[in-house]
């Protein structure tokens, strides 16, 4: 008895065969040409499509006009994204992460350009990314003028993606904040953080993840409200630009330290002069929850949490001693909680916390 045996015709692979979908990736910038047009400004010429994004810079406004670049991502915070299936927070963080370095010079953001990375692109989630960048850069100031959507399969499993963005700003030379204006009797204003914003996450996962074996899902009852540990480690960055843009405008400003990864002492080190100390309080501000629960459950040193979390303070203004007043009064117009967080004197270009955080 003889068995038939079916050929199957041979077919030339596409691209789609090795796991990239044009397709999706069509209907992807499709999705995101809506949301993208409502974070633009005058100075954007043309739309999303060309194969650069073009900005018309107002040469006229500026004597001496010194153009400031900045490029960051969100990091491991984007695994707590995928396993929760929310991805229209994170674009936020990536915003925040850019334009707030930019701002620390003194330049107002002009336009940011991104770039997602996935295993397979899925055009619904891809537009909630979106949606967060342009919601971000709306809340900036600036416009989102171009960007990049790649699908790496075998690379990249399918439900993981990583993001990055550019920025870029304006400050007039003469305007440009730093450690040069930085000078003793300045005094320390911190700006409070939404929580986390996108440092230490690994550090996150580690302890909370993955030696204490917590849910997601889990409702810890220090956050209030019935907010599970995913809802709080996802609390979108909190963008200062215009807030700080606003200090500029109205007060007399000699530098800001955008609070990141290093946390205080790493940040602020990095506008300070040679010969010039920060002594921070600790005692002026009480950080968040999520800091004592990680360290807490974690049994992680102090050094190690103030080296690796902004513990409370995303950002931080150096001004006159006689700007205090106006300046927090600005700021809490503006819906930001600030307070004293120290001062400047004479030192070794060092930053030195004393005391301990305020437990309540």
């Amino acid at each position: 008895m003889t068995t038939e045996r079916k050929i199957t015709p041979w077919r030339a692979p596409s691209y789609k065969d090795a796991g990239v979908d044009i397709e999706a990736g069509d209907r992807a910038v499709e999705g995101l040409k809506s949301k993208i047009r409502k974070a633009t400004r005058p100075e954007v010429v043309g739309g999303i499509g060309g194969f650069a994004g073009l900005f018309a810079l107002d040469t006229q406004k500026y004597r001496q006009p010194l153009l400031a670049s900045s490029t960051d991502g969100v990091g491991t915070k984007l695994v707590i994204a995928q396993r929760m299936g929310i991805h229209d927070t994170v674009g936020i963080d990536l915003v925040a992460m850019v334009v707030d370095d930019l701002v620390v010079c003194g330049a107002e953001p002009l336009f940011l350009l991104d770039y997602i990375a996935c295993g397979k692109v899925i055009p619904e989630r891809i537009v909630d990314i979106g949606a967060g960048i342009t919601d971000g850069c709306r809340y900036a100031g600036c416009a989102l003028i171009g960007g990049e959507i790649a699908e790496h399969p075998g690379v990249l499993e399918a439900n993981e993606y990583d993001v990055s963005a550019t920025g870029v700003g304006v400050v007039e030379a003469d305007d440009q904040l730093g450690p040069d204006k930085v000078v003793a009797g300045d005094v320390v204003i911190g700006m409070a953080s939404s929580g986390l914003h996108s440092n230490g996450f690994s550090l996150v996962r580690h302890v909370l993840l993955g030696e204490q074996g917590m849910s997601l899902d889990t409702v810890v009852p220090e956050f209030g409200r019935q907010r599970t540990l995913g809802e709080e480690l996802l609390t979108p960055t909190k963008i200062y630009a215009r807030d700080c843009l606003a200090i500029i405008a109205e007060c007399e400003v000699h530098s800001f330290a955008h609070i990141t990864g290093g946390g205080v002492p790493g940040n602020i080190v990095r506008i300070l002069p040679p010969d010039l100390d920060a002594v921070i309080d600790r005692a002026s501000w009480k950080p968040q929850p999520v800091f004592d629960l990680v360290a807490r459950m974690g049994k992680v040193p102090a050094a190690e949490m103030e080296r690796t979390f902004n513990m409370g303070m995303g950002m931080a203004a150096v001004v006159p001693g006689d700007q205090v007043d106006r300046t927090m009064a600005l700021l809490t117009a503006r819906g930001v909680d600030s307070w004293v967080a120290g001062k400047i004197e004479d030192g070794r270009g060092e930053v030195r916390l004393s005391g301990d955080y305020r437990s309540e």
